[in-house]
């Protein structure tokens, strides 16, 4: 006997062993099984071949592949620029996320008051994230230059004293790129936030209200911990996008000066490509891909546990 329910096949034969008993198939699996091989498949041929460069000394294009086993990785830990990127990174990841949480719950719930021109208000928000890198680059460039806008109005303002190259001082280029980045990304953590902010029982900050807490009772006691999952998938999504950084670095700062602003995405490409030591970039990328598992399940776990 074939029972057919909608959205599941389920065979029993009457008598039969109950091994067949309650075998479900879904009718979608035969639909999406071979682009779900293929993507995996291709996933995962990249990063084996990617390890398997890591192995050479190889410059991309020779037919001669020297294999030199952990070299690679040996030099990387021996490469004090690597460690400054990762530095970097760490520094990038720390300073976005805590500064992008913070606006984004205030703006967040902000908008979810009683406030005028609140459409106007998210769509100046969310702008810059519509923005591509390479058209706004440019205009960084611009307003830190030497001569450019930010030095124009200090010295308008009788500071003069405070112009610098901007660019070329290391630590203000870390600060011009994170600040870049914070610009262009608040936008999501905003709409995230606006998202699980409106799951929020209204029942429950009404009688909070009721009393006697003000907004900052309510937004540190009802809505933080309201919003404490999607706090954890911003900081995984953070990290990640903290490791993969890229276009802001190189398209401002161009990793400089000295490296100052060198993060391993732009390490990646400048090793590979630049100086076209593909072995080398390949054993940076394993790593990479490393600190993003390990980054991404850390935080979850941490996450869980604090939700005990």
């Amino acid at each position: 006997m074939t029972t057919t329910v909608p959205g599941t096949v389920t065979t029993a034969r009457t008598g039969a062993p109950g091994r067949r008993r309650g075998v479900r198939r879904s009718p979608g699996l035969p639909w999406i099984l071979p682009a779900l091989l293929f993507s995996a498949g291709l996933l995962y041929y990249c990063i084996g071949y990617t390890g398997y460069l890591s192995t050479l000394d190889w410059d991309g294009a020779s037919p001669l592949q020297e294999r030199v086993g952990a070299d690679n990785f040996v030099r990387m830990v021996q490469d004090p620029v690597f460690w400054g990127a990762l530095r970097n990174t760490a520094i990038f990841f720390v300073v976005t996320f805590a500064v992008q949480v913070a606006l984004g719950i205030v703006f967040a719930s902000l908008l979810h008051s009683r406030l005028w021109f609140r459409t106007v208000y998210k769509v100046l928000i969310f702008v810059p994230v519509v923005l591509s890198t390479a058209t706004v680059a440019p205009v960084f460039r611009q307003i830190y230059a030497p001569d450019g806008a930010l030095n124009e109005l200090l010295g308008g303002l009788g500071l003069g004293a405070l112009t610098q190259t901007w660019l070329a001082s290391g630590p203000a280029a870390l600060a011009i790129v994170i600040s870049i980045q914070v610009w262009q990304s608040t936008g999501v953590v905003f709409v995230l936030y606006f998202a699980a902010i409106g799951q929020i029982e209204p029942d429950v900050v009404e009688a909070a209200r009721l009393d006697g807490a003000g907004d900052l009772r309510v937004l540190v006691s009802i809505v933080w911990p309201g919003v404490r999952g999607t706090t954890i998938a911003i900081a995984i999504l953070s990290a990640i996008g903290s490791l993969k950084t890229f276009d802001v670095p190189f398209l401002v700062t161009g990793g400089g000066p000295s490296y100052a602003t060198e993060f391993l995405g732009t390490m990646i490409y400048r090793v590979s490509v630049a100086f076209s030591d593909v072995g080398y970039g390949a054993a940076l990328s394993i790593v990479l891909l490393l600190l993003a598992l390990v980054a991404a399940i850390t935080i979850n776990v941490g996450g869980r546990r604090g939700e005990g």
